[in-house]
């Protein structure tokens, strides 16, 4: 059984200075290549989700030299990619349904990383402990990160071990 497609239709599109200066110079640079030039493929993409951005900072160089790597890649096997395109492509070139990706997820934590009843929210709500316990970062930092609206969303991930509940309990 499969969702039925929204019928959304965009009606104004909002850009900031930089992001139009930035879709002027694109449009150009396809002007001057003689490229069909498809409005849909320049479009901004649809913000989806009602709460703010969940842009966070790539620290990590290899990761960040191995995504560069792999969307080269793409960039020269396939059409130019739009902004609203899925970052990774199943074997038959379309997105990953979220089933698949919980499935791929689960078994490489599994077999990869021999983790027995990992889930694909595991390395999440691993993540937002960590933050929270070994990093002694704040809520604001966790619910950046995990792009919650609501801070009360993100200390449902706040269970303190229980060591740290055994030492409060001997700290009495």
């Amino acid at each position: 059984m499969q969702r039925a497609k929204s019928q959304y239709q965009r009606k104004t599109i909002s850009f900031d200075v930089d992001s139009f200066d930035q879709l002027v110079r694109q449009i150009e640079a396809l002007a001057k290549a003689s490229a069909a030039i498809y409005p849909k493929h320049i479009y901004p993409p649809v913000k989806k989700h009602k709460g703010k951005s969940r842009d966070l900072p790539m620290v990590d160089v290899a990761l960040r030299e191995a995504l560069m790597d792999y969307l080269q890649l793409r960039i020269e096997k396939a059409d130019p990619l739009k902004p609203s395109a899925p970052l990774f492509i199943t074997q038959k070139g379309g997105p990953y349904s979220p089933n698949t990706l919980q499935e791929h997820m689960a078994l490489m934590l599994r077999d990869w990383a021999g983790i027995e009843k990992a889930s694909s929210h595991s390395g999440r709500r691993s993540l937002i402990t960590n933050v929270f316990h070994k990093q002694k970062k704040s809520v604001k930092v966790a619910q950046k990160i995990a792009g919650h609206v609501n801070p009360s969303t993100t200390l449902i991930y706040e269970v303190p071990p229980e060591e740290m509940i055994e030492d409060a309990l001997r700290e009495i």
